[in-house]
């Protein structure tokens, strides 16, 4: 549960309200979803037939290359995949069967705050933030480079609210550090400035090897070599290439016991299909083969199968999303992958629009929606992500977030007790009265409707009076206010100083690359 020093502060409207407000904390919650509603089967089960023989289709006829990772292809050679060169061909059924033999269905990953470790799989979602952007926005400095403390304050903001369960991985790039250095700095972030459960580097696989070897330095080599403490996103280079360092990449994690999230990337009409079933199956074929790779380089290794699938615009060639193609693949996917057994990732806030306006609102809502619905376990993005992934924004971030918190709400469907239907209160007012000075309202009155904390429900004279403040303004003032407020988690100073000089060693065997 998040403790009341690191959960954030409840937004104030200003006036007397934000003198009683200030105190005020939002309700504790959980370390992640446990989801009592259940999710939504779109697809028959001789549809998911089909989908799943298109996708061994594929794998078998037209194959699957991986470039420049011998032992890779060695593996797949190994456990009956035909070979050509780069180019794999797999026999119906068996990329699905080496998954299901020891991909678990499920799986702890566990962060330096044991009260913070997540569950990834079955009936629990993980929200986390927004991954990749090069820019971050904000609405008084406008678009610019990310830097390293842009990320650190992202980090900070993650941790702050209980509605993110996850720190995230690079929440944005941080181009004021070398290339080849950054990725040091931003692992030790999540560590230092957040206790929540984070992602690593994927971009070589010495730097997820040096992620890696930092957890070792955190949780104890024993321990990381038991147990899940850190996750890596992989991207397929659609369509059907996986390069040979992505491919090392994921056996670097899989060797490790840690779990390598792997993630398609297809625009539809440019990296797959303009039809969505083509494009559907051409994802769950790629993700499968990645799955795969890590139980073939350790069975048994934790490993997420991801999701991403974009509509596009075909009169630009510009991703689109919010579009109902991609939210039909989710719901399909999740059902998919439940069949298979394994975790799924999903997107979540996606939107093109440049700033947090009413196009970034409605297509954020139009891709969460689905991947919460389709049963995702893991929904990368949930916080934001703006212009098509290229920024991260201010603004967004703490707007999504808002939302987030109705999702725990959802989640955790009706109650049905006895307070729930609240009969005492219907003895007590009896017909023609209202029920605001009941007990019962006043025994729930704080926790009966989630309260969006950026929403202003107030009179058009009040709203004018505290300063005519639109939901940008509002979201503004909420995230300067949760960074002046941060305070760090504990953390071991011996811990601490073991690695930074770690990182130091590092850095200083090798010159700053900036490309």
């Amino acid at each position: 549960m998040a403790s009341e020093s690191d959960t954030e502060h409840r937004r104030t409207r200003g006036g007397g309200r934000e003198a009683r407000q200030r105190g005020r904390l939002p309700p504790a919650a959980p370390a992640y979803i446990t989801r009592r509603i259940p999710t939504y089967d779109l697809v028959s089960e001789e549809g998911l037939a089909r989908i799943e023989d298109r996708a061994d289709a594929i794998l078998e006829e037209v194959g699957f290359e991986i470039r420049g990772d011998d032992r890779a292809i060695a593996l797949f050679k190994a456990a009956g995949a035909e070979v050509d060169g780069f180019r794999l061909r797999f026999p119906k059924g068996l990329v699905r069967a080496i998954i299901q033999a020891s991909a678990p269905r499920e799986f702890l990953q566990h962060a330096r705050n044991p009260a913070r470790t997540v569950r990834i799989g079955g009936d629990a979602t993980v929200f986390s933030p927004a991954y990749g952007s090069p820019f971050v926005t904000d609405a008084e400095r406008g678009r610019r480079y990310g830097t390293l403390a842009d990320f650190e304050n992202f980090v900070k903001l993650a941790y702050s609210t209980p509605y993110l369960h996850h720190s995230g991985g690079t929440v944005c790039e941080p181009v004021d550090v070398p290339v080849n250095k950054r990725h040091l700095d931003m692992v030790y972030a999540h560590m230092r400035l957040s206790d929540k459960a984070f992602m690593g580097s994927v971009t070589t696989a010495a730097r997820a090897a040096d992620s890696i070897e930092l957890c070792r330095v955190l949780f104890g080599a024993e321990f990381v070599d038991q147990n899940c403490v850190i996750l890596g996103n992989v991207n397929v280079n659609s369509p059907l290439v996986l390069d040979g360092e992505a491919s090392r990449v994921i056996r670097t994690y899989a060797a490790a016991n840690q779990a390598p999230v792997c993630v398609p990337f297809i625009l539809g009409g440019a990296m797959g299909p303009v039809t969505t079933a083509g494009a559907l199956a051409q994802c769950f074929a790629e993700a499968m083969v990645c799955v795969a790779l890590a139980q073939l380089e350790r069975p048994g290794a934790p490993a997420i199968l991801g999701n991403f699938l974009s509509s596009m615009s075909l009169k630009s060639g510009a991703p689109t999303f919010g579009t109902p193609e991609p939210a039909l693949a989710y719901f399909a996917i999740g059902q998919l992958a439940r069949r298979l057994g394994v975790p799924l990732r999903c997107g979540g806030n996606l939107c093109a629009s440049k700033i947090p306006d009413a196009q970034a609102a409605y297509e954020s809502a139009n891709s969460m929606w689905p991947a919460f619905l389709c049963g995702a376990n893991f929904i990368l993005h949930s916080a934001g992500w703006a212009e098509g992934a290229l920024a991260m924004n201010y603004e967004k971030f703490v707007m999504d977030v808002d939302q987030l918190g109705a999702f725990h709400v959802l989640a955790g469907g009706m109650p049905l007790d006895d307070n729930a239907f609240g009969l005492d209160a219907f003895h007590e007012v009896g017909p023609g009265k209202h029920f605001l000075g009941s007990a019962h309202t006043m025994r729930n009155y704080e926790t009966a409707f989630y309260d969006f904390e950026l929403s202003d429900n107030n009179s058009y004279e009040q709203w004018s009076d505290e300063g005519s403040l639109d939901i940008v303004a509002r979201a503004a003032k909420k995230w300067r206010r949760v960074l002046a407020e941060y305070q760090p988690p504990p953390m071991d100073p011996g811990t601490d100083e073991a690695l930074r000089e770690f990182i130091a060693k590092k850095k200083a065997a090798v010159p700053d690359a900036w490309h």
